[in-house]
């Protein structure tokens, strides 16, 4: 099969899976270096304990994202931030052949081409669940398995399926009816991983209910349907399981970071609309809405099938979003997977101008544009991480001593692996004067960062780390305390305190131990410059 452009220039189907085979290889090794080059963000290290602490779920996340890298670690014998970053490498690359194949299936292979590259053009497909390790990984896979099999499920269905004139190509043949079924017990395991994966994961079923009340009702009378369903909840038992261990816990945790009723917070909404532009890349974003615009005024690019079901899945998930940023600050990662589905509306999009206009170039003006931002956002990323050649620290009380690099957000990834020999030095120190012993604990205020200190100096060296707060504060380190043996009255404790994220011992400490004493101070270095400080304290008599 062969799609004819203007003078007579060819895309021949079997070259665009070849150049999927090279994207594919590309992306595994950018982002493969990266995994290896880039230390540990706050969200990725605090997982980490997901996977030394395994359980049924935990107190933030279900425990899919910790299964993950127990597995792909060999149960953590690799240690490196490659080896527990090694399932995010594989399941991007995993999700942009599903995306490709995606965009096969609701209009032809062109379209599936621009889909991946879309896909791989955006921030948070390409570095947050393919360098970092989240529980988006996961999420995002399953989630996009799902949405195959639902919607190859509910295009057989329909014994005629709409077909645009624009489309030259043949949309890939239609299942038999015992596929579509198998193929809805299929969609309804994915999505049933998906929520091991993320809460969020909901949006799937939410989207299956609208698009089946809508617009195609006899699914009511279908057995498979249910047990599809039955399947999904089933797959939750170990979510159910802890929260009734543990007094239902992450439920009220993630009922609290939502708010129904509220005070009007604009710019809080401004706020995740702009982090929705950036984690999703601006040109996709607008590209996206161009796409729904003309489907909405009836473009006929992609069926009505196709489109109907996606915008189900889609639009709900961000108008949840956006109605609670109006009230209470947000993340735009979480409406992401749903801006990921859209892309498949300009890849169509796209794809169809290419084809009935007989655009000259071979590869579509937006497509360069949005692949070029993303190669210059992770260079100048990159180089500003490693070397912090853009001043981001502003005002006089980031640029002092204690507060030195506060709001510079790349100091998060950077620097956690030089701070351990310093320490090390440190801690010799004071144990051979009598202060200190080896077996003495460290102790933390927050989850971050002392996840990144119990990763990156702690456990290397033997040392327990604990958290002093409450649940709220400290997360799986509550209960993390108790596997370690718990705090005990009267121990000393180490205390590391980073400069960029700056907490007041006298503050936090002072009513917690006998005596603070400030010990060191330990100098993080970029390219010769400091670029944070990190301020060692002995914490004397735990009260």
């Amino acid at each position: 099969m062969r799609i004819r452009l203007k003078n007579n220039m060819m895309i021949k189907e079997e070259k665009i899976d070849k150049y999927i085979a090279w994207l594919l290889v590309i992306s595994v090794l950018v982002r493969g270096f990266l995994a290896a080059f880039i230390e540990f963000g706050n969200d990725e290290v605090y997982y980490w304990t997901y996977a030394m602490y395994p359980d049924w779920s935990h107190f933030d996340h279900p425990g899919m994202v910790g299964w993950l890298m127990q597995i792909f670690s060999l149960n953590l014998l690799f240690h490196s931030e490659f080896a527990l970053r090694l399932s995010s490498i594989i399941f991007m690359t995993v999700d942009t052949y599903i995306i490709y194949r995606l965009g096969c299936l609701v209009k032809n292979k062109l379209a599936g081409f621009y889909a991946a590259l879309l896909y791989t053009a955006s921030p948070y497909c390409f570095v947050i669940t393919g360098i970092f390790i989240m529980p988006d990984t996961p999420l995002m896979m399953f989630t996009l398995l799902s949405i195959w099999c639902f919607l190859s499920s509910f295009r057989a269905k329909h014994s005629v399926v709409e077909k645009s004139p624009a489309i030259l190509d043949e949309i890939s043949p239609l299942p038999a009816v015992g596929r579509n079924d198998r193929l809805l017990l299929l969609g309804g395991l994915f999505a049933g991983l998906a929520l091991l994966s993320k809460y969020s994961a909901v949006f799937i079923w939410s989207g299956v209910t609208l698009y089946v009340l809508l617009f195609d009702r006899k699914q009511l009378k279908n057995k498979y349907l249910y047990l599809s369903i039955l399947i999904s909840a089933v797959c939750m038992l170990p979510i159910l399981i802890w929260n009734m261990q543990n007094d239902f816990i992450s439920f009220t945790f993630h009922g609290d970071r939502v708010s129904l009723f509220g005070k009007l917070r604009p710019l809080d909404f401004l706020k995740e609309i702009a982090g929705e532009l950036g984690y999703n890349n601006p040109i996709n974003y607008v590209l996206i809405i161009i796409a729904l615009v003309a489907f909405l005024k009836g473009g006929r690019y992609l069926d009505a099938t196709s489109g109907r079901f996606l915008l189900c899945f889609a639009l709900p998930f961000i108008a949840v979003f956006w109605f609670f940023s109006t009230m209470r600050e947000t993340l735009p990662h979480w409406s992401a997977p749903a801006f990921s589905v859209l892309l498949l509306f300009p890849a169509s999009y796209l794809a169809d101008i290419q084809i009935v206009n007989a655009k000259q170039n071979k590869l579509s003006k937006p497509i360069i544009a949005t692949m070029a931002l993303l190669v210059f956002v992770l260079v100048v990323g990159v180089l500003e991480i490693k070397t912090g050649i853009i001043p981001l620290r502003f005002g006089e009380q980031a640029n002092s001593t204690r507060y030195y690099g506060e709001g510079d957000i790349t100091t998060t990834i950077y620097g956690w692996r030089s701070i351990k020999d310093d320490f090390q030095k440190i801690r010799e120190r004071q144990v051979a004067e009598g202060q200190m012993k080896e077996s003495d604990g460290m102790v933390g205020l927050q989850w971050f960062p002392m996840a990144n200190f119990d990763y990156y100096v702690a456990n290397p060296l033997g040392i327990n780390m604990f958290g002093l707060r409450d649940v709220g504060e400290i997360h799986k380190y509550y209960w993390i305390n108790e596997y370690r043996g718990g705090l005990q009255k009267g121990d000393d404790y180490w205390f590391l305190n980073e400069s960029s994220d700056y907490y007041a011992p006298e503050r936090y400490l002072d009513d917690k131990f006998e005596k603070i004493v400030p010990c060191d101070t330990i100098v993080v270095e970029r390219c010769g410059k400091p670029a944070k400080f990190v301020f060692v304290y002995l914490c004397k008599g735990l009260k």
